[in-house]
């Protein structure tokens, strides 16, 4: 990225993009450290004064350029005639002035799915993407996160403390994730380990040859032994994809169904234990979980900055000069948080970057934000009386320049007795699979989790019921307890 002297303005004084003079462009400010991480919003608006795009470094000798204004990020992610997805412009990469095992190679460069895809190719992989989730039935999926939360809860209930994120919502999206997927629990475990290495980007390369080596386990396993599953289901879809072609939008598929979910989670519970906005809200006998979430999505959503995209061709923009093959990083949160959109009514705005936009917009945005809620609600209707074991600004961010995700989120509570619940359901052993031919027809046809028409308008249109309650003034709880505890009277009621 470089200055425009047509432009007729000087460059500001400790501009970063200026560091050797006008038209230099000079080393950016690195977004992944742990000071980054501990306060990134003082980093977007120290860089917001050189404008709407500014150069930062995402690994030591990884130089990009980052969308922090909210019009200039959704021209860039709609504006495929533009700028590419395909990381294989990364002309960085290609040269070999980014080494193959830095830490955000594994979450940028090239694989033959629908995230790093262009045209024809990216319609035809997302195709079989949104067809195969389409067919998950959210009821049964809502019933599904219910009780692997109470499975979860049961573990720590009566002990009187917690590690909110390490026992609770880094395991239950897992959970989920093995079973709409079909995938056994000893794999699903793997390719967690995997993808953690690849978003905090500690032993990256490790971490992705770790989930490389499980995927190929995994699609070799369900070609063998298909079942009710999106996998399965992704596999007989009309498009045919071919088993590396599986392997990478599996990526894609277990990136945003793990960790963004999870950090979805931690973060709207951080945010309730500790906001006075929201706890303030309780005693009306409002459960302001809705709002929450809405406010996570705009302040600290789980994916802090990506949404990778390639010049096409040198262009200016936003008055800067782009180079063809240079990494343009849209910061959602910095252009959700951009000051032209200043306002104090954001509760049930969407307008949000949270889930990308355009061509690329997150095709689970739905059903995430659905089980998110299903999970919050119910963390605090079975433990009402919770709190925060440390003050809040302790808690620690974990370092890197893509998410926005704690090291733990530590809890304590009066102990609860534990509710009666059956063991949590694993795919059936391999030897008992059921034959494709029972669920998936050669038509890419019904199964027993085929969403209905009513299902599927729930997925697309979260009831507001669902995620947030509004008890009659009359019979409004006085306190803390009372008001989580109002949704158990709620969904008894259902």
């Amino acid at each position: 990225m470089t200055y425009r002297p047509d432009a007729g303005v000087a460059p500001p004084p400790g501009c970063p993009a200026h560091a050797g003079g006008p038209g230099h462009a000079g080393a950016g400010v690195p977004i992944y450290g742990p000071d980054f991480a501990a306060d990134p919003h003082s980093v977007y608006a120290r860089l917001r004064q050189y404008g709407q795009v500014v150069p930062v470094e995402l690994a030591p000798g990884v130089q990009a350029n980052l969308v922090l204004g909210y019009q200039a990020a959704l021209e860039v992610l709609r504006s495929p005639e533009k700028f590419g997805k395909d990381a294989r412009r990364w002309k960085a990469l290609a040269d070999g002035r980014v080494p193959p095992d830095s830490p955000v190679v594994p979450m940028m460069h090239y694989r033959p799915n629908c995230l790093f895809s262009d045209g024809e190719a990216h319609r035809r992989l997302r195709s079989a993407v949104t067809d195969s989730m389409e067919r998950v039935d959210p009821n049964a999926m809502r019933g599904y996160v219910e009780h692997a939360a109470d499975t979860l809860i049961d573990r720590f209930a009566t002990t009187g403390q917690a590690d909110l994120l390490g026992e609770y919502a880094k395991i239950l999206p897992l959970l989920v994730f093995n079973q709409v997927f079909g995938c056994p629990p000893a794999l699903g475990e793997r390719l967690v380990e995997g993808m953690s290495g690849i978003f905090d980007g500690v032993d990256a390369e490790r971490a992705n040859a770790l989930l490389t080596e499980t995927l190929l386990e995994l699609v070799a396993l369900k070609r063998r032994h298909p079942g009710p599953d999106i996998i399965s289901w992704m596999m007989a879809h009309p498009v045919r994809l071919s088993d590396e072609e599986m392997i990478h939008q599996l990526v894609v598929l277990m990136g945003a169904g793990t960790q963004p979910q999870q950090n979805l989670i931690a973060n709207a519970l951080r945010l309730l234990l500790s906001d006075e906005r929201f706890a303030g809200d309780l005693a009306g006998g409002s459960l302001p979980v809705d709002d929450a979430l809405d406010e996570v999505l705009w302040l600290d959503p789980p994916m802090a900055n990506y949404a990778v995209h390639y010049p096409l061709h040198d262009m200016d923009f936003a008055g800067v000069r782009l180079r063809e093959g240079e990494p343009v990083v849209v910061s959602l949160a910095a252009a959700n948080n951009d000051p032209v959109l200043a306002s104090d009514h954001r509760t049930g705005n969407r307008a949000h970057l949270a889930w990308s936009a355009g061509p690329h917009v997150c095709p689970a945005k739905d059903s995430a934000r659905l089980a998110a809620g299903i999970a919050v609600e119910k963390l605090l209707d079975r433990i009402p009386d919770m709190e925060l074991a440390v003050p809040a600004d302790q808690l620690q961010w974990r370092p890197g320049p893509f998410h926005r995700a704690m090291t733990a989120l530590p809890v304590r509570f009066p102990p609860v007795p534990l509710t009666v619940t059956t063991p949590l359901p694993t795919p059936a052993p391999v030897s008992e699979t059921v034959p494709v031919r029972d669920h998936i027809d050669e038509n890419f046809g019904v199964s027993r989790w085929n969403a209905s028409s009513a299902s599927r308008d729930l997925l697309s249109s979260t009831p507001p019921a669902a995620i947030s309650t509004q008890r009659p003034p009359a019979s409004a709880p006085r306190g803390r307890r009372r008001a989580w505890s109002s949704l158990a009277a709620w969904w008894r009621g259902r």
